[in-house]
C-alpha cells in the first residue's frame, strides 16, 4: 500500500526502488548486480517492445539473432570498441569441464559477432542493404547498480544495419533517432532532446552518437536511446568490402541503435507520484480496474452489475480486470490498485447500482466521473486519451521550468550550486547506491567551445556532462563558451546524469 513508499522529498532514490519493489515490476537476483523482472513489469516491456517493432518493420527491418557468446579476439579486432568495454566484460574460461582455447565474451554488444557474419554474406552492392534488428540480453558488469536503470544483465533491442555509401549510414543514423525520439514522446509520454554526443560521450567505436535525453524529476538527466553512425570502423576490423557498382572494391558503411530496459526506469521516474506507479495508458498492462464496493446483503448484486461492467469494457477492446478479493477493503484496494499504476479505477457500489452509473477515478490526476454504464466505456476511452497526452504536457512543462539558458560559468555554478556529496545507502540486496541530494540545477543550455579539457574539468569540479549538442540548435552558435570565453562552436545541454 501507499505507506510503503518513501517520499520523493525525503529520499528520491528509495522512493524509486519502493516503487519498483512494492509495484511488483521487478525484484533482486541471488546473483549480484542483476534483477528479476516480475509479471507486470516484463508486461510493460511486451508492450514496449512490441510498439517498437512495429514501427522498426514499418522502416524496412528484420529481426535476427546472433550467439551470446563472442570469442576475445573478436573483440580485440576494433581496439577502440574493446578499450571501451573491457572493464565491463564477463568473460567464460571453461566450458564442459575444459579449459577453453579461447575465451568468450557474454556479449555486452554485438557489433564485432554480427560483422563477422556481415563478412560471409556481403559480396556485392546487391546484397546491400542489410537491415537487421536483434532483441537480445546483454551483460556489462557494473559496479553500481539500480533496478531497471544499471544492472549487470538487462534487455534490449540493437539495431545493426550495412549500407552502400556513407550518406546513406548517416541517414540511417538519424532515421532511427527520430524513430525513438517520436516513440519516446508518443507512447511512452517522455519528452527528449534529440542531439549529437560529444566525443568523449560517444559509443566506443563509433564515427558519432546520437542520443535522446530525457529529464527525471529530480532534475538528473537519463540517456533514453542511442544511434550510432559506424562509418566504415567494423567493416576494416573485419575485412566486409563489396563490390561496387562501377567493379571495384570498398569497405561497407554501418549504423547501430539500441534502447533498453532503461526505459521502464525513464517511464518510473518521469510519471510517478508518492502514491506509487504512474503508467502512460499506453503501456498498462490493465487499462481499468473494476472495484466492486459491497457488504454481505448485497454481494451478489453489486457483482453481478460489475460484471456486466466488465463485460461492456471488455466488448470494446478495452483491458479491464475486476477486484472481487472480499479479504480487503475498499480503500486498501485502491491505494492498491494506485500504487500498481492502473490508469482508471471503476468503482461500482450499491448506490450505482441503483443509479444505473458507475464513478471512474484517473490514476494521475484524481479526477472522478459519474457517468451511466451505457456511456462508461466512451469515457474511459476519452478519459484514457487525455491521461496519455496531459502526461506528455505535464513532463514538458516540468522540463521547460527546469531549463536554463547559461552564458559563463557564474551562471553555471549558481543553477548547480553546490553539490551535496551523498553517502553510500546501502540497499536491501547489500549493493551501493546513490543516496539522496539536493535537488539543484536540471539542463543548463549554453554555448561550448568544443574543448575536451573544458568537458572534462565540469564533470570532475560539478559532476555535470554534456548530455548532447541539441539538434536544429547548432547553425547560429557565435559567441563565448560559456565553460572558459573561448570562441564557441556548438550549443550544449550539460546536466547531472543517471
Amino acid at each position: 500500500m501507499a505507506e510503503k513508499i518513501t517520499a520523493r522529498s525525503v529520499d528520491y532514490s528509495q522512493w524509486y526502488i519502493d516503487i519498483v519493489l512494492n509495484a511488483k515490476l521487478a525484484d533482486y537476483s541471488p546473483v549480484k548486480g542483476c534483477m528479476v523482472i516480475r509479471p507486470r513489469g516484463y508486461a510493460i516491456w511486451e508492450r514496449l517492445r512490441g510498439e517498437l517493432d512495429r514501427r522498426f518493420k514499418e522502416t524496412g527491418h528484420q529481426n535476427a539473432y546472433f550467439p551470446m557468446f563472442i570469442p576475445m579476439s573478436f573483440l580485440q579486432k576494433e581496439a577502440e570498441h574493446v578499450e571501451g568495454f573491457s572493464p565491463e566484460l564477463a568473460v567464460v574460461t571453461h566450458g564442459g569441464g575444459e579449459k577453453l582455447e579461447e575465451p568468450l565474451v557474454v556479449r555486452p554488444t554485438s557489433e564485432t559477432i554480427i560483422w563477422s557474419k556481415y563478412r560471409d554474406w556481403i559480396q556485392s552492392w546487391r546484397d546491400l542493404p542489410l537491415l537487421y534488428n536483434q532483441w537480445a540480453n546483454v551483460v556489462r558488469w557494473e559496479k553500481r547498480t539500480r533496478l531497471f536503470l544499471r544492472t549487470a544483465e538487462f534487455l534490449w533491442q540493437e539495431g545493426h544495419t550495412a549500407h552502400e555509401t556513407k550518406a546513406e549510414a548517416e541517414a540511417e543514423t538519424a532515421q532511427m533517432l527520430e524513430v525513438y525520439r517520436k516513440f519516446a514522446e508518443e507512447y511512452l509520454c517522455l519528452p527528449v532532446i534529440a542531439g549529437r554526443k560529444s566525443d568523449s560521450e560517444k559509443f566506443a567505436g563509433a564515427v558519432e552518437t546520437y542520443s535522446i535525453e530525457a529529464m527525471m524529476q529530480d532534475k538528473k538527466a537519463l540517456q533514453a536511446g542511442t544511434s550510432h553512425f559506424l562509418g566504415q570502423n567494423f567493416a576494416k576490423a573485419f575485412d566486409v568490402q563489396y563490390q561496387t557498382r562501377e567493379g571495384s572494391l570498398d569497405y561497407v558503411w554501418a549504423s547501430s541503435w539500441g534502447v533498453s530496459t532503461r526505459l521502464i526506469g525513464a517511464i518510473i521516474m518521469t510519471h510517478s507520484d508518492d502514491k506509487g506507479l504512474v503508467l502512460p495508458p499506453s503501456l498498462a498492462q490493465d487499462e481499468l480496474v473494476i472495484v466492486p464496493i459491497f457488504k454481505s446483503d448485497n454481494k451478489a448484486s453489486v457483482m453481478e452489475y460489475a460484471n456486466k461492467a466488465f463485460g461492456l469494457f471488455k466488448a470494446e477492446g478495452l483491458r479491464v480486470v475486476i477486484d472481487s478479493d472480499d479479504s480487503q477493503s475498499p480503500g486498501w484496494k485502491f491505494a492498491e490498485w494506485e500504487m500498481r499504476g492502473v490508469p482508471i479505477r471503476v468503482e461500482a457500489g450499491p448506490k450505482d447500482v441503483a443509479s444505473a452509473s458507475v464513478v471512474m477515478v484517473r490514476r494521475d490526476s484524481g479526477e472522478k466521473v459519474q457517468v451511466k454504464l451505457e456511456e462508461a466505456p466512451a469515457m474511459a476511452k476519452e478519459l484514457l486519451k487525455r491521461m496519455q497526452k496531459e502526461l506528455l504536457e505535464k513532463a514538458r512543462t516540468f522540463r521547460e521550468a527546469n531549463t536554463k539558458d547559461v552564458r559563463n560559468m557564474d551562471d553555471i555554478l549558481a543553477f548547480y550550486g553546490k553539490e551535496i556529496v551523498a553517502k553510500n545507502q546501502p540497499a536491501d540486496d547489500g549493493e551501493s547506491h546513490e543516496g539522496t541530494s539536493e535537488a539543484k540545477g536540471g539542463f543548463a543550455r549554453g554555448l561550448w567551445c568544443g574543448s575536451r579539457d573544458c568537458e572534462a574539468r565540469l564533470k570532475a569540479e560539478l559532476k555535470v556532462t554534456i548530455r548532447n549538442l541539441p539538434s536544429g540548435m547548432q547553425d547560429n552558435c557565435s559567441g563565448a563558451c560559456c565553460l572558459c570565453g573561448a570562441s564557441a562552436k556548438h550549443m550544449a545541454i550539460f546536466a547531472r546524469s543517471y
